[in-house]
């Protein structure tokens, strides 16, 4: 049966199936001081430990101060949350990049340059954004807290199985106009709900001609079209780009990884629910008023 680069990740992922309810695997978490004190909380009340603290990725980046790296250069209430997220990775062996460390920075940004998104993965994070992983053929989506504990006790989660939504680009970009205004014109023409119940699949030879950081604006707004998540097929864009980082395969398991990623492409046949196509000679430099796309 032909299937689409999300139906093959899915489908790669599943632990157990009752009805329209799935049990994922989920391959990398990453976590923040903002919505994980309360997951947290909720695991050392019940006794558990996270199950899979070298599958986590913590940083600092939301409650920082922009003027220092001290911790106490931010309020009393975001110096409780970086020092309890501080604390809990220390008591369940999760490797945080806090304030000043070189490596600290973004989640979304910070965990592609270490090399821990990869194709074919299962990532989500306790931040809506989290689609911006998609870029690196990986199904990325936020969670909430009480989800974010569960993957903590279980390294799973349970899901119902989108849609699938093809968005193809094609063509030549007029000068001057940028990824952001790709998203921005695909998200005018989808409505900011247009992609509710569905994740989206970029392609198109516009879309194969970007760089990784332009594929990661994309994906990173497909939640402002209402989407689940948002996906680019891997190719020598994406492997030139982890290759060498410090959490990407090695040797004779990067070549092992090259092998699976190539399988990670929409096959010929493989239906799609909907299908949007844009031209992108037709895009011209977006504006957006207010926070309304």
């Amino acid at each position: 049966m032909a299937k689409t680069l999300y139906d093959k990740i899915w489908d790669a992922h599943i632990v157990s199936q009752v009805g329209a309810d799935t049990l994922l695997y989920i391959d990398r978490h990453l976590i923040h001081e903002v919505t994980t004190p309360q997951a947290f909380a909720g695991l050392n009340d019940k006794g558990r430990k996270v199950r899979c603290p070298e599958k986590t990725v913590a940083t600092m980046d939301h409650s920082i101060s922009t003027r220092s790296l001290a911790l106490d250069a931010c309020g009393p209430a975001n110096q409780l949350q970086l020092q309890t997220l501080l604390q809990n990775c220390e008591d369940h062996g999760i490797t945080l990049y806090p304030v000043g460390h070189q490596k600290q920075g973004i989640i979304h940004v910070m965990a592609p340059e270490l090399g821990a998104i990869q194709p074919g993965h299962t990532v989500v994070c306790g931040d809506s954004h989290t689609a911006t992983h998609g870029a690196f053929g990986a199904l990325a989506f936020g969670i909430g807290t009480s989800e974010v504990e569960h993957v903590f006790a279980t390294q799973t989660l349970r899901q119902s199985k989108a849609k699938n939504l093809k968005v193809e680009v094609t063509g030549k970009l007029p000068i001057g106009v940028t990824a952001k205004d790709i998203i921005l014109a695909i998200i005018g023409e989808l409505g900011h709900a247009g992609a509710t119940g569905y994740v989206i699949e970029y392609c198109g030879d516009t879309i194969a001609a970007l760089s990784m950081e332009e594929r990661m604006t994309i994906c990173n707004m497909s939640i402002e079209g209402g989407a689940k998540a948002g996906l680019v097929a891997p190719d020598q864009t994406t492997y030139d780009y982890i290759k060498g980082r410090e959490k990407a395969p090695q040797g004779a398991d990067w070549d092992a990884a090259v092998a699976y990623w190539d399988t990670l492409f929409t096959d010929t046949d493989a239906h799609f629910d909907r299908t949007v196509t844009l031209q992108a000679k037709d895009i011209k430099p977006q504006v957006t008023w207010g926070t309304n796309p």
